[in-house]
Order: C-alpha cells, then sequence, then structure tokens
C-alpha cells in the first residue's frame, strides 16, 4: 500500500503542471507548415510576430483568437485560416510565441 501511496504522490506533479508551449506542439499542431521560428515561410517567423506584439497587453489572447478563427491582411495577402486545435493549446502556442 505505502508503494501505491508513493507512487500516486510522485505523479501528482505531472497532472498539476500544464504542458509548456514548445516548438515540439507548434510541430503538432502543424503551425511549421508555414510558420518557422526565425524565418518567413507562408507566413511570418515566430520571432517577427513576437517582435510585432512586444508590450502589448492583449496579444496572447489576440493571437490564440487567430489561430483558432484566422485572420486576414495583418501580415500580407496571404490569409491565414482557422486552425483546428483546441483552444489551451492555441493559447499556449501564442505565449510560447511572445515569449521569442
Amino acid at each position: 500500500m505505502k508503494k501505491v501511496v508513493a507512487l500516486i504522490a510522485l505523479a501528482l506533479p505531472l497532472y498539476a503542471v500544464p504542458a509548456q508551449a514548445s516548438p515540439e506542439l507548434a510541430a503538432k499542431s502543424k503551425c511549421m507548415t508555414c510558420h518557422q521560428v526565425d524565418k518567413k515561410v507562408l507566413g511570418p517567423s515566430f520571432k517577427d510576430i513576437a517582435t510585432k506584439y512586444k508590450g502589448e497587453k492583449t496579444a496572447e489572447a489576440m493571437l490564440a483568437d487567430s489561430t483558432l478563427k484566422g485572420s486576414k491582411n495583418k501580415w500580407g495577402k496571404i490569409p491565414m485560416p482557422p486552425q483546428k486545435i483546441a483552444p489551451a493549446d492555441a493559447q499556449q502556442l501564442a505565449a510560447w510565441v511572445l515569449s521569442l
């Protein structure tokens, strides 16, 4: 019984800590099809996005919303279609992009 309690105690922190956005989450979410960390592909680089919105208080929510709903005319003529990812993943990705 002590071993079970010990295993549960060790596993609890894994459930309490939310997953962190990363290049792996961006790749899994297919963001890397049109974006790269430091170079323009179809869309702007993630670093360019971070620079453009640096210091804006609503940037994280706006980027998550643009990811989920799509956007037009923010970075040129090529629109970004809505992405089929979980809202929590969109929020994490937005936070990660802004951290670059």
